[in-house]
């Protein structure tokens, strides 16, 4: 028997006539005329070999098939009704679910933990799972194991949806008593000696050096190479929060994002300074996975997060 062949809605004629017995007491009951039941019992008869329902002192009465049948139409019609239910919706309050959230420390230190902070006392069945960018692949994305990834991609994929988090601008985080402060122009800016901050994308960071001559170009370095410059790196890390520790040494910089830099200044006595030439603004978006865009409680991740990072304001 070929499924697409099969009237379901005979199923539920079916159902009602095991259970009221009569013809014209189920044609009542789905308000159908009483010629149409009749032709759906035929159809029925035809359909299992069976005659289903046969009159027997004055009644129609289930056969064995008839009754064998009651308990497994019930619960496919059941099965059914709970399929085609519209999706509830999603109650942040009294939901139970983690969020798997991947992004580099720049933007856990800046939107995603302040985000979380904000969530946890009014939504208490609500847990996060934060993974950095080393943690996770492109396939863990496609299949929708992870949440969110929100960072600077180079590329991606078409099939995935990506909205934008925000821009940010580049300042220069020193310490007070860096010599580039007395005299922070670009001629300054090359002569001092920088720290390499750099991480986009996801999956493993390959090692750069600048010793080696093939050093990885990243924001800054992509802007110095435009006015033919290069700039002498001392330490290459791929973790931003590193650079408050690192600058405690008067003689290096780093050119970071500035919401990083404000965050690493208001629990230090580092200071913030203009970069002396041109550099893009980083553009900051999370993606997801197709499979995850209609999901009821994905969409109150993504409205939540967008409203939260419009928020943080750079200044």
């Amino acid at each position: 028997m070929n499924i697409r062949n099969v009237d379901l809605n005979l199923l539920v004629y079916l159902n009602v006539l095991i259970d009221e017995k009569s013809v014209s007491k189920a044609a009542n009951k789905l308000a159908l005329t009483q010629p149409a039941m009749s032709n759906a019992l035929k159809r029925l008869r035809d359909l299992f070999d069976d005659p289903l329902l046969v009159r027997a002192a004055g009644s129609m009465t289930p056969t064995a098939k008839a009754l064998a049948l009651k308990p497994e139409i019930e619960a496919l019609l059941k099965m059914a009704e709970e399929i085609t239910q519209p999706s509830e919706q999603f109650n942040p309050a009294t939901a139970n679910v983690t969020f798997r959230i991947m992004a580099n420390d720049y933007l856990e230190s800046t939107l995603i933990a302040p985000f979380i902070c904000k969530q946890l006392a009014k939504n208490p069945g609500i847990d996060f799972d934060v993974l950095s960018p080393s943690d996770v692949n492109l396939q863990d994305m496609e299949k929708g194991t992870i949440d969110l990834a929100i960072n600077r991609f180079n590329g991606l994929p078409r099939s995935f949806h990506q909205a934008t988090v925000w821009r940010d601008n580049y300042c220069c985080l020193t310490h007070p008593h860096n010599p580039f402060l007395n005299d922070a122009n670009l001629d300054q800016y090359l002569k001092s000696e920088h720290i390499w901050v750099n991480r986009a994308g996801w999956g493993p960071e390959p090692a750069v050096t600048n010793k080696s001559g093939k050093q990885k170009l990243g924001w800054v370095d992509e802007a110095l190479w435009q006015l033919e410059q290069t700039r002498k790196i001392r330490v290459f890390t791929r973790h931003y929060m590193i650079a408050s520790l690192l600058c405690q040494s008067e003689q290096l910089i780093a050119t970071l994002p500035r919401r990083q830099a404000k965050l690493l200044t208001s629990h230090t006595n580092l200071v913030i300074s203009p970069v002396p030439f041109q550099i893009v603004p980083i553009e900051v978006k999370m993606i997801w996975s197709p499979l995850l865009h209609h999901t009821p409680a994905h969409q109150w991740l993504r409205r939540e997060l967008l409203a939260f990072a419009n928020t943080v304001i750079d200044r």
